[in-house]
């Protein structure tokens, strides 16, 4: 049987295994998925007892090699708890690493250090039955957004990019919170965005867009500066009115902390209007956009793109790993690419030009963003907290090795930049070629809003 998997997704796979066998690792795998592209091959792992990094390798070179199916990979982790959940028509690859040392909310600034101005972007995405194109949009977009918010500049400053996940409509939540779910709070940490979303799945439900839009102006944590920008961004189909709590109150409860809020209408722009979702920008003082949520996000492949993908094995390479998080958290950064890479090889290379940037951000696990940003981290943290082979070195010899990684990590960071910028003029010139009009999508009514919010705020 010839392999099934995506040669982009099949290549990520194998970056992990790299990463996994050059690290000696040993992690805990709560939740992984393999999706497999071709007909009637899906599988679903679905352990909760700690798998080695034989075990995973041996599922892993099963999957790629062989394409088995879920019985057959059962046998090949040597008995791991396995379920087959997955649709038969799956068309995605794609992988999820929860560890069990994962926090639920990321310390809001581990190292101490702060930025002046923030971007704060709240997405809102309806999860019922008839929604999985939007949620695809958003795993094909995600990357491309934040590219776009990295251009922006407050009097010249970059500003911090953080980003909130909610999923309402949805009836396997609970019913007592409105069929709604914060799956992932205000964050910098763009690879547990990424996770949590390509871990969302539909299901038919009730759709309460006040509540939802209550819930995200009450639970995260806006911040209180007026040059900052706060965002949200609320996607669904049924009518604006659902719920028991009024879109307009909830609406002027955001207006109260400075939230602009949007609306994205999945369908005809005129049920849109006559559902309210363009009163609801109306009166958030954001945009209304409808979109056609099942269409598929059109990419351009560019000659660029594989020695994109190269620097980015370099790149991760560059970070080392300390505290409980930071093991799982690598393996999550590696599982992310193939994550990428399942939506297409354009997609991985958006978020390759991602990691490239000052917003992909990892303070929290990674030892040379934690003493970028607060230079005296070292003094404090404890040897425990090191990777194995720092342990027992002197502060100058961590230094020494730290800063050489970040002599790397710049170079690439370097070489990715100018790659992109040659790719993003060949995408331009081949986008002026073509007619094909198509309309907006998630990804380009967020990316074009943004831009006008920012400037009526004074960014560039």
């Amino acid at each position: 049987m010839k392999a099934l998997v995506d040669p982009f997704c099949r290549n990520a796979i194998w970056e992990l295994l790299i990463f996994a066998v050059v690290n000696n690792l040993k992690f805990t795998i709560m939740r992984s998925f393999y999706h497999l592209k071709g007909k009637g091959c899906t599988a679903c792992i679905a352990g909760v007892t700690p798998l080695s990094f034989g075990s995973l390798a041996r599922i892993v070179v099963t999957i790629v090699i062989l394409g088995y199916n879920s019985s057959q990979l059962q046998a090949a982790s040597g008995g791991e708890t396995l379920a087959q959940n997955t649709p038969s028509n799956s068309r995605e690859c794609y992988v999820q690493f929860e560890s069990v040392h994962r926090q639920t909310t990321e310390p809001e600034n581990p190292s101490g250090g702060k930025n002046d101005t923030k971007i704060q972007v709240a997405l809102l995405l309806d999860t019922s039955n008839s929604m999985d194109g939007l949620i695809n949009q958003a795993k094909s977009r995600l990357w491309n957004i934040v590219n776009t918010l990295t251009t922006l500049r407050f009097k010249g400053e970059e500003p911090e990019i953080q980003i909130a996940l909610y999923e309402y409509g949805n009836d396997r939540l609970r019913a007592a919170d409105g069929y709604i779910r914060l799956v992932a709070p205000l964050t910098t940490d763009l690879d547990l965005i990424s996770e949590k979303l390509f871990a969302l799945s539909t299901d038919g439900g009730l759709e309460y867009c006040g509540a939802v839009i209550q819930k995200a102006t009450n639970e995260l944590k806006w911040s209180a500066n007026e040059r900052d920008i706060h965002l949200v961004y609320i996607a669904g189909n049924e009518p604006f009115t659902q719920g028991k709590i009024s879109y307009k109150e909830a609406i002027s409860e955001a207006l109260g902390k400075n939230i602009t809020v949007n609306t994205i209408h999945c369908g005809e722009r005129s049920e849109g209007v006559r559902g309210l979702w363009k009163d609801g920008a109306d009166r958030g003082k954001g945009e209304f956009f409808n979109i056609d949520h099942n269409v598929r996000v059109r990419y351009i492949i560019t000659p660029y793109d594989d020695r994109i993908d190269d620097c980015n094995i370099r790149l991760n390479n560059t970070y080392i790993g300390y505290g409980k998080l930071g093991e799982s958290r690598k393996v999550n950064q590696a599982a992310q690419d193939i994550n990428a890479a399942s939506i297409s090889s354009a997609n991985k290379t958006e978020r390759i030009v991602s990691k490239s940037g000052s917003a992909y951000k990892n303070t929290s696990w990674d030892l040379v963003d934690l003493v970028t940003e607060n230079e005296d981290a070292l003094r404090t943290i404890k040897q425990a907290d090191l990777p194995k082979e720092l342990q027992g070195k002197s502060e100058t010899e961590l230094k020494a090795f730290i800063n050489q990684k970040q002599t790397e990590r710049t170079a690439v960071q370097k070489e990715i930049e100018s790659l992109s910028k040659q790719r993003q003029a060949y995408i331009d010139a081949e986008m002026q070629k073509s007619s094909d009009e198509t309309g907006d999508d998630l990804g380009k009514a967020i990316n074009r809003s943004v831009m006008q919010i920012a400037a009526t705020k004074g960014y560039k």
